[in-house]
């Protein structure tokens, strides 16, 4: 039975983060698959309050969010460091963590799932939040340093995810012209070693996000 385990989807960004981590740390552990659509009783009570993937459970105690669990694989396993060793850096890094997971995810949602009104506001937004990354990335390969870590992993929607939305959606909101550092660090990314050979399938996403979009367009 292995010690630890891991509740998610495997084509989603948050189980995703928290497989980098493990990954990272070279901690062996078993991935048990959840159908959102008819959540395991493992899944409701390991997370009962949110009910929500991924839930990563250590010795038999769960612990969910996908961000608080990277910090949490980070302490808790030798390996690699996750978030800097620098207090400064490390301060820096849960920065811009919270401003992709929160703010950017939570904008691009609205903007590509979002109708009408809320819909176009949200893709405004977008610009003005793909200016502030595009600025911060001038010149930087990740987000803090030279060195993959807790940042760019939270930034993996934005890196990846982001852009199959975009195609399943026919919505458009990065371009080389308007964004070209955020565009530069986005192929960095999706060609990092510590990336590249753990994202998932870019048909199996566009198959899996095409039709939540073709069934919400207008008739």
């Amino acid at each position: 039975m292995a010690e630890v385990k891991l509740l998610g989807v495997s084509l989603s960004p948050f189980s995703r983060r928290v497989e980098w981590a493990l990954k990272i740390k070279g901690v062996e552990y078993e991935f048990i698959e959840e159908d959102l659509q008819n959540k395991s009783p493992l899944l409701l009570q390991s997370n009962p309050i949110h009910k929500k993937i991924p839930v990563l459970i250590h010795n038999g105690k769960p612990i969910s969010e996908s961000m608080i669990i990277l910090e949490y694989i980070d302490e808790t396993f030798e390996g690699p460091s996750i978030l800097p060793k620098d207090p400064y850096e490390r301060a820096l890094a849960r920065f811009w963590a919270n401003f992709l997971d929160v703010k950017c995810i939570t904008t691009i949602g609205k903007a590509l799932f979002g109708k009408g009104e809320e819909s176009d506001k949200a893709k405004e937004e977008c610009g003005e939040l793909l200016k502030i990354l595009d600025n911060e990335l001038k010149d930087k390969k990740f987000f803090v340093g030279d060195n993959f870590g807790y940042a760019d992993i939270a930034a993996n929607l934005m890196g990846f995810w982001l852009g199959i939305l975009e195609e399943a959606s026919g919505v458009i909101l990065v371009t080389n012209e308007k964004f070209p550092n955020f565009c530069a660090w986005k192929d960095e990314y999706i060609n990092c070693s510590q990336v590249k050979e753990y994202l998932p399938s870019r048909d199996a996403l566009l198959a899996h996000f095409q039709p939540r979009f073709q069934t919400a367009a207008p008739k």
